[in-house]
């Protein structure tokens, strides 16, 4: 009987050990939480949204994006006022509740909270657009030139370099005079300066990714090198061309901003978050608003982008999966 209870003492010990392990008594500090652990046969997409719900910080950014978007677009529908429509009572007046100008009115009697989502739209069309066009251009110029390699790729890369050395301003100038002021000019020029940083980003995985197996077993099979671009190099370089399209739009809304600050931008009766600026900082002493509201969109809007563009490099960065 001694035995059997020894025996049956032996075999508990071990039990009551591993659940004071699991369950520390003594008011022990519980254990930090663990990042979320793939699960077994799930695609990348899926785990990287996954992961980036987690990031509290980017999924907030996206949401007020997502809304700020919304309200640049429908807004001015529901306001009284239209984009050059004068208030012949009201020039200059601060922000109130109580009047029609929640958010006051410029020096000329314009509604500010109206221009101010014109100028969203504008800004924000801009930077999609020059960053769509950064995008396509880029990443197929550099997959190609990653790819072909050798003299092919060398000569690339030099005109790449060409483009660098041409300065931004110059390049702006240039085309204002070939084609006149207007807000294609601003995609135009952004979009033939932006595609540079994409084309080496792209052409860098491209070189790290030609020598592996499934490209060896492309060619094998005897897929075209155009397939093989398309369907296997491009989709395998997304991860990184998401993470710096996601922080190319901001650069893109500043440059749309410094062009339209120095008179070479959005002309009226169009705006953008860069013209309100230097009109504001014209007025900044006798009608701070002018400024504060223009710029305060514009920085929430750069804040967003910028912890968006760490959300998803976190979420699509393999070293963490």
């Amino acid at each position: 009987m001694t035995s059997s209870n020894g025996a049956h003492d032996a075999h508990g010990a071990p039990g009551t050990t591993a659940d004071n392990a699991d369950h520390p008594q003594g008011g022990g500090a519980p254990n930090p939480p663990q990042a979320p652990v793939a699960q077994p046969g799930e695609s990348l997409a899926r785990e990287a949204w996954r992961r980036l719900r987690h990031n509290r910080a980017a999924m907030a950014s996206l949401i007020l994006l997502v809304l700020m978007t919304i309200i640049c677009i429908a807004g001015p529908w529901f306001l009284p006022w239209d984009l050059a429509e004068v208030d012949w009572n009201a020039f200059g007046v601060a922000p109130t509740l109580e009047g029609q100008h929640w958010l006051g009115t410029d020096a000329n009697g314009r509604d500010l909270l109206t221009r101010t989502l014109y100028g969203g739209r504008v800004s924000l069309s801009v930077a999609l657009v020059a960053t769509l066009v950064s995008l396509v251009i880029g990443v197929l110029y550099g997959a190609i030139s990653g790819y072909m390699g050798g003299r092919v790729d060398n000569l690339m890369m030099r005109f790449v370099d060409i483009m660098y050395s041409l300065p931004f301003m110059f390049l702006v100038i240039l085309l204002m005079v070939v084609f006149g002021r207007n807000i294609f000019l601003i995609y135009a020029a952004i979009g033939a300066v932006e595609w540079l940083d994409m084309a080496r980003i792209v052409r860098g995985q491209t070189l790290s990714l030609k020598r592996r197996e499934f490209i060896e077993a492309a060619h094998a099979l005897g897929v075209r090198d155009s397939k093989i671009v398309t369907r296997h190099l491009i989709p395998n370089s997304i991860g990184p061309v998401i993470i710096y399209v996601t922080l190319t739009v901001p650069k893109v809304i500043l440059l749309e901003s410094f062009l339209s600050f120095l008179g070479l931008g959005v002309q009226e009766p169009l705006t953008s978050w860069g013209v309100l600026i230097s009109e504001g900082t014209s007025n900044m002493q006798g009608a701070p608003w002018m400024l504060i509201v223009p710029a305060a969109f514009l920085a929430v809007t750069l804040f967003c982008l910028n912890f968006l563009g760490d959300g998803l490099r976190d979420a699509l960065d393999p070293r963490t999966r």
